[in-house]
């Protein structure tokens, strides 16, 4: 077990200048050099070593997390990451116990750590908060030996985080012009307004769809060039912000970005604006959560914005219980109207590609590829006929199966959304259908309305 004198030498280690010369490795703001024989684990938001000894039980696990925004005290960053990180993993018995703070190059190192149990191992966690320039790198060390104290030193000594690079900031380009209101989209489809029956109002636009609710306006953005790529949530909601938001505002104030730590990460960025084309001061919130898009919320005041979605956007910070973000993820469901007979020209096409990689249970030893691959055509025509196909290949690789359906008939629209056709394999068909709006296209979504399953809509585009 670790002792004392041990642990407390191990959390000074990270901020000490110590001359290393093996080959230095980066993670995020860390760079670092592994211990030799220590196997390596990667992923984009931690980085592992571990050593373990089979013959005693020794092991040793050191983990080494991405930097996450942190505007929180020293000490307050330490206590939210170790309930996140220890608790969350093991069991601990006592409250840690804390070491000196260390400071250098503008990072105040706090550290602590307590005896844990897990599955009937026992061991000490030891956790190294690093805060600076309103981010947070957490180092996790988890072992019930003092036999790698060696190379556990060198690793922290071997540990240097970099000054992050400071973020733009958004910036307002100024007007010459207020912005005209959009023409609203007409002609090729028979609805492109909504009315929903819980007061909501939709309405598609050459950009965005339009939704309303007494003062309350949101946008649902249609995806766009260079507000979505591989980025820290701050970078990448600046950039967003000065594409969607800023040409339509001016005298941007109290601006600030927000996320939440979870597998589909909420990304938040929030001011007080004036609105260009009515010169009416208001609150703006930018969200995108997973990979749906964008969504601009405009209100009179931040109250208005809190009593409708009941939650306080400038609170929220990488913690914060992201079920508190479904009202805001829900509007993406907005984006829904109507369809009529004369919506259904031409050819829709649905693709399909899954992949499973086969191993075998008892040797671990490669098993092969097994592919399915679908794809359904529905070609509407005149006369409200219609041909359609699907196309099916499925097996493993090497001995894959090939299947073809097709059907002809006439559909019919029996109300605003639903889609009826005389035949597919044989029999007739209801779907639940309704189209969503992109830029400059549509998507066509259907749903089996006598099998509805777990509900998710196939959707189809339109063949080129």
């Amino acid at each position: 077990m670790l002792n004392k004198k041990l642990i407390f030498f191990l959390a000074c280690c990270l901020m000490i200048a110590t001359p290393v010369l093996a080959q230095k490795q980066v993670f995020d703001l860390a760079t670092y050099t592994a211990p030799k024989g220590w196997s390596k684990k990667a992923t984009s938001q931690t980085m592992q070593l571990i050593k373990q000894n089979a013959a005693t039980g020794a092991f040793c696990v050191i983990t080494l997390y991405k930097a996450i925004d942190a505007a929180n005290t020293p000490k307050e960053n330490f206590d939210d990451s170790w309930t996140t990180l220890v608790k969350e993993l093991v069991t601990v018995s006592t409250e840690p116990e804390m070491q000196p703070a260390v400071t250098e190059n503008g990072w105040e190192v706090q550290s602590g750590y307590a005896p844990f149990e897990n599955d009937g191992n026992k061991g000490i966690a030891l956790l190294v908060s690093s805060s600076g320039y309103n981010k947070l790198v957490n180092i996790l060390i988890m072992t019930n030996t003092d036999a790698y104290e060696a190379e556990m030193t060198k690793f922290l000594e071997s540990v240097d985080l970099k000054t992050p690079v400071a973020a733009k900031k958004p910036v307002i380009k100024k007007m010459e012009q207020p912005v005209k209101p959009q023409a609203v989209v007409t002609g090729q489809f028979a609805f492109n307004t909504t009315n929903f029956d819980d007061g909501w109002t939709a309405v598609e636009q050459p950009d965005w769809v339009e939704v309303t609710k007494g003062s309350i306006k949101v946008l649902l953005h249609y995806p766009k060039e260079g507000t979505i790529f591989p980025a820290d949530p701050e970078p990448l909601t600046n950039a967003a912000w000065n594409i969607l938001v800023a040409p339509r505002y001016s005298n941007l104030k109290n601006y600030k970005t927000a996320y939440i730590s979870t597998y589909n990460r909420p990304y938040l960025g929030m001011g007080y604006l004036t609105e260009n084309s009515t010169g009416k001061e208001v609150f703006v919130l930018l969200f995108r959560q997973g990979e749906s898009g964008w969504i601009e919320f405009i209100t009179p005041d931040k109250n208005s914005f809190i009593q409708q979605f009941k939650i306080d956007p400038e609170t929220v910070q990488w913690d914060t219980d992201s079920d508190l973000m479904n009202p805001l993820s829900f509007m993406k469901t907005y984006n829904k109207f109507a369809v009529a007979a004369s919506d259904f020209k031409g050819k829709w096409t649905s693709d399909f590609t899954g992949i499973q990689q086969m191993y075998h249970v008892y040797s671990g030893n490669y098993a092969g590829m097994n592919m399915h691959q679908s794809s359904i055509l529905f070609d509407f025509k005149s006369g409200n006929s219609y041909y359609w196909k699907l196309v099916a290949v499925n097996g493993m690789v090497g001995n894959m199966k090939f299947d073809q359906v097709e059907s002809t008939g006439t559909f019919s629209v029996p109300n605003n959304w639903q889609l009826h056709c005389s035949k597919i394999e044989k029999k007739p068909k209801l779907y639940h259908a309704f189209w969503s709006c992109i830029k400059g296209a549509r998507i066509l979504n259907l749903l089996d309305a006598e099998y509805p399953g777990s509900g998710i809509y196939t959707q189809y585009g339109l063949a080129k």
